[in-house]
Order: structure tokens, then C-alpha cells, then sequence
């Protein structure tokens, strides 16, 4: 998963991106609104960690204009602001979470993990399709009952599949949510991947992750 982390501390902004990256998450970083309201627009994130006292546009402007324009990633203020009133704020003009410093990693990755359960409609922590399970938090695969042994970011490229399951996610859609800002789009190496993970996800001689030829990847387990 893809998170944007905007934040003018760039010390506590780069320890947040270093701790989050250990759960799994790609991360990219704003030290101010102007550039986070880039690359908000810019790229496909699947949340946003979003500070409010930033130097040239408050994160609460910065949130109101995000609603407004239909913008509708999961956002989660992050903030020294410990008052009611601004929590209360701040949930008033669309944040979906709000974390107040200092903070626990872990407790943010568990937000962060509900946040975007919530907004892909789905409730249980752990993902079950059919045979296949996946589960976010100590990153196990099993399939028919067996675990399935993948390197980290295959995990996050069947993840970000099972999450949308059962349509098709083409590679375009895959490079925006399992690689950060500096990824090359004509590496190849989503295709390898693809080729390590079909190996790996069979019932018997087939492959339950499919491809279509133009379009994209999907899972297939019926």
C-alpha cells in the first residue's frame, strides 16, 4: 500500500517513512502543503498522513480543498494539536482519523490498516478469497491451507490484487500502489514478479493469478 506522509518536520517526516516502510507501506514524503497538494493530485495513493501546522497552507485548509474537489484517498491528521475542538474539526471537514503527537508506530499502522478496510468496504483485518488468504498484519499467504512463501513486495503486489478482487488491475494501476515516486515504469519489473508469483499461487498445475493480454492482472479462484 501507498502512503503520502505530509509533514514540515523533516526529521520526524523521514523517521515516519523509515518506520512505516518496515509494515510494508511504500511511502512518499511533503515537507509543505504546496508540494503534498502535488503530489496528491499527482499520483494514486492509497493514504494520506497529514500535519496541520505546515508553513505555507494550513492542513485543515488543505483538507477542505481536498473535499471539495472530490478528492476521496483516506486522510489521517497527524498532529500536535491535542484540543477537542480541532479534533473534532478535523473530522468535521472529512479526515478520517486523527492521531494526535507523540505517537506509537504500531498504533498508526493499525489505523492506517482499519482506515483503508473502511474505505474499500471491508471489515475483517485478514483477506479471504475462496482458498486464499492473506493476512496484512504478519503478511502470511496460505492457499489451500498451505503457506506460500513471497518476498515482500510480491506480498504487496498480491495484497493490492486481492483488495481489489475480482477485477482487472493493469500495470499502470499496480506501479502507482506498490512503488514509490521514484520507480521506473519501463524496468520490467512488475512482469517479473508476476512471473515468481504465478509459480508460486498454483492449485495443482494452475496458476489461480491470470493475466489478460492489453488489460491487466486479476486472480482467479473459482
Amino acid at each position: 500500500m501507498r502512503l503520502l506522509i505530509i509533514e514540515d518536520n523533516q526529521e520526524l517526516a523521514d523517521l515516519m517513512k523509515q518506520k512505516l516502510s518496515e509494515f510494508g507501506y511504500v511511502c512518499d514524503v511533503a515537507y509543505d502543503g504546496i508540494e503534498g497538494d502535488y503530489k496528491a493530485s499527482d499520483y494514486d495513493y492509497d493514504a494520506v498522513l497529514l500535519d496541520l501546522n505546515l508553513p505555507d497552507k494550513d492542513g485543515f485548509e488543505l483538507l477542505e480543498d481536498w473535499r471539495k474537489r472530490g478528492f476521496n484517498v483516506p486522510v489521517l491528521i497527524v498532529s500536535a494539536r491535542d484540543e477537542l475542538d480541532q479534533r473534532i474539526k478535523g473530522l468535521q471537514l472529512g479526515s478520517d482519523d486523527y492521531i494526535t503527537k507523540p505517537f506509537e508506530f504500531a498504533e498508526i499502522n493499525a489505523r492506517i490498516q482499519a482506515v483503508i478496510r473502511r474505505f474499500r468496504g471491508r471489515a475483517a483485518p485478514v483477506i479471504i478469497i475462496e482458498n486464499l488468504t492473506l493476512d496484512p498484519a504478519t503478511r502470511r499467504v496460505t492457499l489451500n491451507k498451505h503457506e506460500v512463501p513471497l518476498s515482500a513486495k510480491e506480498f504487496d503486489i498480491l495484497e493490492y490484487l486481492a483488495s481489489c478482487y475480482p477485477r482487472i488491475v493493469s500495470n499502470e494501476e499496480l506501479a502507482e500502489h506498490v512503488y514509490d515516486e521514484n520507480f521506473d515504469p519501463f524496468s520490467g519489473v512488475i512482469r517479473v514478479h508476476m512471473a515468481n508469483i504465478k509459480k508460486k499461487l498454483k492449485i495443482g498445475d494452475v496458476s489461480i493469478l491470470r493475466n489478460e493480454k492489453g488489460k491487466g492482472y486479476y486472480l482467479c479462484l473459482k
